[in-house]
Formats: structure tokens, sequence, C-alpha cells
């Protein structure tokens, strides 16, 4: 089974919130694939269902963004998922709103939940989306700026990249990652 992983921080008042966009993509490719994410456990929301005919599990851990791994592991252990099949989507700082980077491993730079990630997975090797979201005006307080709405101005290329992301990620249920790094590597067309 494959498990597609999105990075955020739970509670209504993180709709919409630049930090949030694992959620954001993790929701609109559970409604493409018409997966319920109605099962709670191990402290995450997740839904299991099937595309092309493979399973996949979609995760929204709701331990806030700063401790995602200590929901994933157990769910990983429990339901004996290998790190090589998981994806991880979550915000960068470091790309411009728009452009996707995909990767096969890596530290977790500044990015506390990959950080928490990689402490309880005990690796840095798994598949991941980095999603743009820049980086806010100098002087600017990053946690503010994480923690803020996209704003109206960016709607339109938010809901391509979310789209873009989806696709990326289904993909990644039935096709080898090197083929999808290819594809959805770079900038979404606005």
């Amino acid at each position: 089974m494959k498990c597609v992983i999105g990075l955020g921080n739970p509670g209504k008042k993180y709709d919409g919130t630049r930090h949030n966009i694992g959620f954001m993509v993790i929701d609109h490719l559970a409604y493409d694939l018409g997966i319920e994410l109605s099962n709670k456990k191990f402290k995450c929301h997740f839904g299991v269902g099937y595309h092309k005919g493979q399973k996949v599990m979609l995760v929204k851990p709701q331990t806030f963004m700063n401790l995602s791994g200590e929901g994933v592991r157990p769910l990983l252990d429990y339901y004996n998922i290998e790190t090589e099949d998981i994806l991880v989507l979550y915000d960068d700082l470091d790309l411009p709103v728009g452009r996707l980077r995909l990767r096969q491993k890596g530290s977790g730079g500044g990015h506390n939940g990959i950080k928490s990630l990689n402490q309880h997975l005990g690796t840095e090797k798994y598949k991941r989306i980095r999603i743009g979201i820049d980086r806010p005006a100098p002087g600017s307080s990053i946690p503010n700026y994480v923690l803020d709405k996209f704003p109206k101005a960016e709607h339109k290329l938010l809901d391509k990249v979310i789209q873009r992301s989806g696709a990326a990620s289904a993909a990644f249920v039935t096709d080898p990652f090197q083929e999808i790094m290819t594809e959805y590597n770079g900038d979404v067309d606005e």
C-alpha cells in the first residue's frame, strides 16, 4: 500500500494558511479519488481507498506541524507501510509560489515538520513534494507568515498548484517516482 501524507496544523483557524498546503492537497486528492478521511487513529486523520487498482492511504497528522512524526510513525508501523512507499507533501519557504520540487530524500532544512518525521522515521529517505510558498518580506516574522492565509491575488495559481500536486501524488500510487519527478518538477503554469 502507498501512503500520501500532507503536513499541516489541525483546526479551523489554520484552514487555508500557507503552512497547511499539504492538508489542502490531501483534501483535493481525497475528493478526486473518492476517499473519505474518516478514520482517526494514532493522532492522524486518514482514509484508505484505491487508485487504478492500487491501494492507497491518505493521511493528515493531527499533532500540529512540529510534531508530525509522532502520529505518522505508529500509523506506518500498524499498517506495515515501508518508508519507500510514502510521499510527504509540505510547504517550502525557499521556493516561490507556483513551484514544486519533488525529491527522493533530504534533510529537514528549517522545516520542523520534516525534522520531526526524519527523527521518528529514523531516515531522510522518503519521497516528498516541496510546495513553494515564498518567503516573507525582509524583517517580517516567518511564523506569522506561514500561519497567514494565501492572499486573494495568489488563489488562481494556488488552485493550479493544488491540482498539480494532487496529480503528482496520484501518479505516485502507480508510476515510478523518477518519471513523476521528470513530469512534475518545476513551475506550475499560470
